[in-house]
């Protein structure tokens, strides 16, 4: 139902005559049974809460418009979270009389989201389309990139020790900084199976559900923003050293989550959280060890500097600053927050550091680049 037909059906009920805005929840509840109106259990049970949120029992009638067109303002959520309401506790439904899909769906719901109302909400208004196409796209093009260099190299592990991989147009090398391009493709390339398979796993297991829930554009630019932060932070920190892997951008979605996970960790209702929230650190950390021993402690002669390892920390700090702001903010517009702004000023201040650094760093600072291959 649109704006311009719940107006009418209002206008011809008489429901709000005296043009006060506000509509009674028993009211209308009359009316959406006298008319079948197409509300889900979700949106019913909110239209309750917001009703008993009002000192007369009423609604808004702006309220009730943006609840049936699946939009939610600040205001709504507050209203919603009011300790004042009665909203009924019931989880989602069981698994046993769900499909394959929707069982998916909850446990997406119950994965992502700390709060049951936010669970509800999702679970009830969820549609398969558009489906979360980012994350399985870049997953599959890696896969494709890294069997495509596999082949043709005939090395499957430890790819950056030929004498041919960094020769590849996608890779961030020190002395290629004027190719721009290669500050984001870099995520394309891989040292090896090990490092593909563990992103790959992650951006499966994290980033879909993610995508699920916050959609394409939000986690696409948390995606991109750890990739590009990653490059941009070794060219700083680690002058000499290429880059290779989407390291940033997993970091960035990894720690976003694992950081919304800690800071609403009563609401959180996905099962072994704790033994999942150490498993999750093991493994991060362990990669990132991994990263380290291969800079400073390469177990092959090369002919120059192993990729750096300061991606996956640049990416862990954009997912616990612009990240956590993001996942914490479902259904909610990030123009409104103050806090997003703060981040994407402190975003901007960086790039724009970066840019400058990588123009005139290198030269001021004498800095001995490696000769491109």
């Amino acid at each position: 139902m649109d704006r311009s037909s719940l107006l009418q059906l209002i206008q011809e009920q008489q429901l709000d005559p005296e043009n006060t805005g506000f509509i009674g929840a028993d009211t209308f509840a009359g009316l959406v049974h006298s008319h079948e109106l197409p509300l889900d259990p979700a949106k019913l049970d909110m239209l309750v809460a917001l009703a008993q949120n009002n000192e007369r029992g009423q609604v808004c009638y702006q309220e009730l418009v943006d609840l049936v067109s699946s939009k939610r303002s600040s205001s709504f959520k507050r209203a919603i979270a009011n300790g004042q309401r009665a909203l009924p506790r019931d989880g989602l439904p069981d698994e046993s009389g769900l499909g394959v899909y929707k069982r998916f769906v909850r446990y997406v719901a119950y994965e992502i989201l700390p709060c049951e109302v936010d669970r509800r909400w999702y679970f009830y208004r969820h549609r398969s389309c558009p489906p979360p196409v980012f994350m399985v796209s870049v997953t599959l093009v890696q896969i494709i990139v890294f069997l495509c260099y596999g082949a043709r190299l005939n090395k499957w592990v430890l790819q950056t020790y030929h004498p041919e991989y960094m020769k590849s147009p996608l890779v961030y090398h020190p002395g290629h900084r004027a190719r721009a391009w290669c500050f984001l493709t870099y995520m394309f390339m891989h040292v090896g199976l090990e490092q593909l398979g563990f992103n790959a796993l992650l951006q499966l297991m994290i980033g879909v559900p993610l995508e699920m829930v916050h959609g394409l554009l939000r986690i696409s630019l948390l995606y991109l923003a750890g990739v590009l932060a990653g490059s941009l932070t070794v060219s700083i920190t680690d002058m000499r050293a290429p880059v290779v892997g989407g390291s940033g951008g997993v970091y960035a979605l990894c720690s976003a989550h694992l950081a919304n996970v800690v800071m609403n960790w009563a609401g959180m209702r996905c099962p072994y959280k704790l033994l999942r929230m150490v498993l999750a650190l093991v493994c991060m950390s362990s990669e990132v060890g991994r990263a380290v021993w291969l800079r400073f402690s390469p177990p092959l002669p090369a002919s120059g500097p192993q990729p750096s390892f300061m991606a996956h920390l640049a990416g862990a700090v954009v997912g616990v600053s612009m990240g956590l702001t993001i996942v914490r903010s479902y259904e909610e517009r990030l123009g409104d927050q103050c806090g997003w702004w703060v981040v994407l000023l402190a975003y901007g201040t960086f790039l724009l550091f970066a840019v400058f650094w990588n123009i005139f760093a290198y030269d001021l600072l004498g800095t001995h680049v490696p000769p491109p291959p």
